[in-house]
């Protein structure tokens, strides 16, 4: 359909009256253009993308106000994003400002590797790691759901398809046979109690 054939002036109407569709026609209508242009006032063309975007936006925002002239509103789309164009590039030279006052970034040691040692080396970590695939599943999944996750009885059982009362007392032997694998892997005391 070329652009001649087109009743924009029926279409803005509509467009005003809330109808998505014959907005969508509009922004078929003269994205093109509206894009050139914003092409013109930006450095890039992903930049010419963004006010090409925020200038639609806008008029969909303010459809009702939107001027038709000669029946076209290509004026306005135009005007809008020569706003829109200098909004953005203002907005950019704020942003460049602000990284030229930060203070220059030291380069940190990457600590990732020594925490990742440290946990690895952890003999709590390393003693669960161990206990934990010697559970059943089914002790496996009640601890991964009551104690890991924190989630409540009721929304265990909910999971697990069980009542309440079954969550509990899963839970109970689970927590008893991970801290007797526990105290055989490890004398630590203090583990044991988290798990009692």
């Amino acid at each position: 359909m070329r652009s001649d054939d087109i009743d924009e002036p029926a279409l803005l109407a509509r467009a005003r009256a809330g109808d998505p569709d014959a907005f969508g026609d509009l922004f078929d209508l003269h994205r093109d253009r509206v894009f050139r242009h914003a092409l013109r006032l930006t450095p890039s063309v992903h930049d010419a993308e963004d006010v090409t975007g925020m200038v639609f936006l806008e008029a969909w925002r303010r459809r009702e106000v939107m001027r038709d002239v000669d029946g076209s509103v290509i004026g306005w789309l135009l005007v809008t994003a020569n706003n829109v164009g200098r909004n953005f590039s203002r907005s950019r030279r704020r942003y460049q400002h602000v990284l030229t006052v930060l203070p220059k970034q030291e380069n940190a040691p990457d600590h990732s590797d020594a925490v990742d040692d440290r946990l690895d080396s952890d003999p709590r970590r390393s003693a669960l790691r161990s206990a934990l695939p010697r559970l059943s599943r089914r002790d496996q999944d009640i601890l991964a759901l009551c104690v890991i996750e924190e989630l409540s009885t009721a929304d265990a059982a909910a999971v697990l398809q069980v009542p309440p009362g079954t969550v509990k007392s899963r839970l109970s032997r689970a927590k008893a046979r991970l801290a007797a694998l526990l105290h055989e892997t490890t004398p630590l005391a203090s583990m044991e109690g988290d798990f009692r």
